[in-house]
């Protein structure tokens, strides 16, 4: 499954907002140094979809805030 991501790093709260059936709004607390946002995007993803971390993987927009994740089930 592939689904669009929005990340806003330095937020005060964390939240997966969900806008379509595979676009999603994340709000994550972490700063977009060194890819610490793009893996608390992951963990909370992980989280929200209840799967392993190691399932997500990002195709687009590593050094974005518009994103395209894969998501994989087996």
């Amino acid at each position: 499954m592939i689904i669009k991501v929005k990340v806003s790093p330095n937020s005060k709260k964390e939240e997966i907002i969900k806008k379509t059936e595979n676009s999603f709004d994340v709000k994550v607390k972490e700063k977009p140094i060194n890819g610490q946002a793009n893996k608390a995007v992951i963990n909370l993803l992980s989280l929200h979809f209840k799967i392993k971390k190691n399932k997500i993987k990002m195709v687009k927009g590593s050094k974005q805030k518009n994103k395209i994740l894969e998501i994989i089930r087996v």
